[in-house]
């Protein structure tokens, strides 16, 4: 295998120490299909593991060296690492970006610690279970997508790929890497926009606390430094730093301040960490979106985040950016990130590149919300439900800082089946509240189509594919109306925000003999008709009055979904200028609140 090391960048922009070691690169691997590895003796003796992989692509991908696509229902890693000597004073942490799904680790046989869940972000103290020189870690995952405990996003529940429904992600499938902490230093910033008063406030989280240490926060931009403050170090101590001039983010000026958070002693600095902020707010105005308090249409593309060679996880971080630059070269101002947790250096680009986001959970899986068998009780429904939450509030609290995302979407196309009405709803109302409680800035979008139950925006699906009929489906939508697509009983519109957040998904291929493929509707007959047609059912939400945005169905192609505006390889299928005309207009309309 390559001895460069695959996706070298730093995992996490907005919140860096100098001190870090990136673990990615071949490891020793087992797929454990009897799930015996711990009574073979493999924690404490890994030697067992008789094949090789490419951390950080997941065994299914091409790029790992693997290549398995079947069902595996555990795996096992392991590889060696020294800690810098420079780092014999410090404690450290060993992180993994995320791991699919349930996670134990081990360090020289000692189990330090483990973590459920498949998208998100985790780590491990291990300075206990260091030795002087070479260090072993043994990591094993366990996967289950049929389980109806697992929010999985769209992994197949089959054996192949087929319909929406894609070729699975086991175990590694993000960046694993090491950091040397101080025993006293942050653990987390919260970092909240206001525009009004032209600053940041700033909320720290300690580990390790004792007397005699201040906290200190630096604003920076091109033009030096713009605000420093500190305080005493305590919990719950916030401060707030002004930015002279208060230069919004957006998508036109996407502008970003570097910020230095420190821990210091006297004159000496005990733990730093760098990290940025966008100021800007996102708001809702009656039936409109306001940013920085002007009126936003959001022109939104659905985006999978699917690599043909890497599945869930991009081959280089020139990829992600790629993908960002694909959906504004095509008229988007921003993206529906579907069914997955996207990694921190996507967010990163997109705040960079003035891209606006909707982040969604990758909540299929669980039993209630999957539209395929196996179904389970209403006890592992239960379960699948309290453990969506508590990984999807880690996702929130970890990419709350990111001036991309506007708009939280923990559902998404969830149904309340005959019988389970009451547990869908608890679930459903429980995410909504507690998502607004990590982060009271943004709007909170239940679910995505289908059964809204308490929700800041009104969202629908719609694959019709004649614009007549399209329009006709959305005539009634209006501030005032109650009958409108995705409305019902127990949760009638209430004049919100109004988006059609799925649509279009015209199935095109140059291959006419393509069989295996599929998107909505009847395949065009030519790639006019094509794009005549993503033109026509666009122009329907662009110029109706009562519409904030949409969302057009898809990026790319994924796998047998022949339905993007790119291949799967981001090749443009159609003419690149007449794409960009068609999603690059905004409404005739003022986009003024018709409340």
């Amino acid at each position: 295998m390559s001895t460069e090391i695959p996706r070298p960048e730093h995992p996490r922009p907005q919140f860096q120490r100098d001190d870090w070691l990136n673990l990615n690169g071949t490891w020793q691997f087992a797929m454990d299909f009897s799930d015996s590895g711990s009574q073979r003796g493999w924690p404490g003796d890994p030697s067992g593991l008789d094949r090789e992989i490419l951390v950080p692509f997941c065994p299914e991908s091409r790029l790992s060296g693997v290549g398995y696509t079947d069902f595996i229902p555990c795996v096992w890693y392991a590889r060696t690492f020294s800690v810098p000597a420079s780092w014999s004073s410090r404690s450290v942490k060993l992180h993994f970006g995320a791991v699919d799904h349930d996670t134990d680790v081990w360090v020289n046989g000692t189990r330090v610690g483990s973590h459920e869940g498949g998208q998100s972000s985790f780590a491990f103290e291990i300075t206990r279970a260091l030795v002087p020189g070479e260090n072993t870690v043994v990591v094993r995952a366990r996967d289950d997508v049929r389980s109806g405990r697992q929010p999985a996003g769209k992994q197949s529940v089959r054996r192949d790929s087929f319909a929406a429904w894609y070729t699975r992600v086991t175990g590694i499938w993000q960046t694993v890497w090491l950091e040397a902490v101080a025993p006293t230093h942050l653990d987390a910033v919260q970092v909240l926009p206001d525009l009004g008063l032209g600053g940041f406030t700033i909320i720290p989280r300690f580990a390790g606390m004792r007397p005699g240490l201040r906290f200190r926060a630096t604003l920076t931009a091109a033009s030096g430094e713009q605000a420093q403050r500190e305080r005493r170090l305590e919990a719950g101590g916030a401060l707030f730093l002004d930015a002279p001039g208060a230069r919004c983010w957006s998508p036109a000026d996407p502008h970003l301040y570097d910020l230095v958070f420190e821990i210091v002693e006297e004159d000496r600095v005990v733990d730093r960490v760098t990290s940025y902020a966008g100021l800007r707010s996102i708001a809702i105005d009656g039936n409109r979106f306001r940013l920085n308090g002007e009126p936003l249409f959001l022109r939104l593309v659905l985006d999978q985040g699917m690599f043909p060679d890497g599945i869930w996880t991009a081959p280089s971080d020139e990829a992600l950016r790629r993908d960002i630059e694909c959906g504004i070269e095509a008229g988007f101002n921003g993206a529906r990130l579907h069914q997955k947790v996207f990694e921190e250096r996507a967010h990163y680009w997109a705040d960079r590149l003035g891209y606006l986001t909707w982040a969604e959970f990758g909540d299929w899986g669980i039993d209630g919300l999957q539209f395929f068998p196996p179904a389970h009780g209403a006890d592992v429904m239960q379960r699948g439900f309290d453990n969506h939450l508590a990984e999807w509030l880690s996702v929130v609290e970890r990419d709350r800082n990111h001036p991309s995302i506007i708009t939280w979407t923990p559902f998404n196309e969830s149904q309340r089946k005959p019988g389970r009405e009451g547990l869908h709803d608890r679930a459903v109302r429980r995410a909504v509240a507690q998502t607004r409680a990590l982060d009271p800035t943004r709007p909170v979008h239940d679910v995505s189509g289908f059964t809204h139950v308490e929700t800041d925006v009104f969202t629908a699906h719609e694959y019709e594919q004649e614009p007549v009929a399209f329009r006709e489906k959305f005539s009634a939508v209006s501030p005032g109306a109650k009958e409108v697509p995705g409305a019902h009983a127990e949760c009638a519109y209430q004049g919100q925000p109004y988006l059609v957040d799925e649509y279009g998904g015209t199935w095109w291929t140059e291959d006419a003999e393509e069989t295996a493929s599929w998107g909505y509707g009847q395949r065009p007959a030519s790639k006019k008709e094509a794009i005549d047609r993503i033109e026509a059912l666009t122009e329907v939400l662009v110029d109706h009055p009562h519409m904030a945005g949409y969302c057009y169905t898809q990026l790319t192609d994924v796998e047998q979904e022949q339905n993007g505006l790119y291949t799967a390889d981001r090749v443009a299928k159609f003419d690149r200028a007449r794409v960009r005309a068609i999603f690059g207009r905004d409404p005739g309309h003022e986009g003024e609140s018709d409340e």
